[in-house]
């Protein structure tokens, strides 16, 4: 597998053009080789060695096709699991049926036994004022509820990586709120992805449209690289943010806002060492897509809808 296969027109950078690690400060003052060096690097290669000290994988069309179908199914079996989100049913029901979808399709749901400890199941269930990272467990989703299920798939060695959420039955307006906001923060920031754009933009948008619904952004968790791994570069910070590295073809990444009704503050379960709450037990909502920058834009490659 390579780590980068890049294209002489996005990387070749003069000498007085901006620095392309994001410092503000010219090339020529900032990573521009030392004339003096004895083996003075190309700028084809030092901006290789820059994605990969970031674990930015720009993928290759066989790997955007893999990536693309392992998208679609994690997208298949994300919907036909919020269908099934009901009033009485348990989220260890869900991820039951979500696991056997992966099996009927030869996936493996990338989230069992990921990280340490081991996340313990197929998919992560996060309920009312759970931020993400929510255990399936056997209490039954009642009335008033909102439920974040996230969905992440190997298909041949390729990730997807989506979110939804599901509301149960009628709920308060704070939680409606929180559902609706958190989804329009997602699809206003992938409006704006396309060559060129700094990922710190992708922050702007989504903290600046947040704030003016009195909803928080959380900074705890972050967007990311995806496709060849589970995790990689870019990070995306879904707030303010000075993360000016810029967005080429063939990146591939999620933006996945965790939205507050109130404080942005973050607890981890010190039990599960897992599943994230909201400090203040409001309610929090979250939806997820994976991106591909394409060449005038971008393409939604989780193509579910809600």
């Amino acid at each position: 597998m390579r780590v980068i296969e890049c294209r002489k027109e996005f990387f070749m950078i003069g000498r007085n053009d901006i620095c392309w690690c994001g410092s503000g400060q010219k090339w020529k003052k900032c990573h521009y080789p030392n004339e003096s060096s004895p083996q003075r690097k190309s700028k084809e290669s030092t901006r290789e060695e820059y994605l990969r000290q970031h674990r930015i994988i720009i993928k290759d069309q066989k790997q955007i096709d893999g990536i693309r179908a392992s998208c679609h199914l994690a997208s298949r079996i994300l919907e036909a699991a919020c269908a099934k989100a009901k009033v009485g049913v348990t989220t260890q029901e869900l991820n039951d049926y979500a696991h056997k979808l992966h099996d009927a399709a030869g996936a493996i749901p990338a989230p069992l036994n990921y990280g340490h400890p081991p996340f313990p199941k197929s998919i992560c269930t996060s309920l009312n004022d759970v931020i993400c990272h929510g255990i399936p467990n056997e209490i039954p989703l009642k009335e008033g509820d909102i439920l974040n299920i996230d969905v992440t798939c190997i298909l041949n060695g390729y990730y997807g990586d989506c979110s939804a959420m599901v509301m149960i039955g009628e709920v308060d307006a704070e939680k409606r709120l929180v559902v609706d906001v958190s989804y329009n923060c997602l699809m206003r920031a992938i409006e704006i992805i396309k060559p060129g754009i700094a990922i710190s933009a992708i922050g702007d948008v989504i903290e600046n449209y947040a704030h003016s619904k009195n909803c928080s952004v959380v900074y705890q968790f972050v967007g990311h690289g995806v496709g060849i791994n589970f995790h990689e570069g870019p990070q995306i910070s879904h707030h303010r943010n000075y993360n000016s590295i810029l967005l080429v073809p063939g990146m591939t990444f999620t933006i996945e806002p965790m939205i507050n009704a109130g404080s942005r503050e973050a607890i981890i379960d010190p039990i599960d060492q897992w599943t994230a709450r909201t400090k203040d037990g409001k309610a929090s909502a979250q939806w997820e897509h994976t991106l591909l920058v394409t060449e005038d834009g971008h393409e939604i490659l989780t193509n579910w809808k809600r």
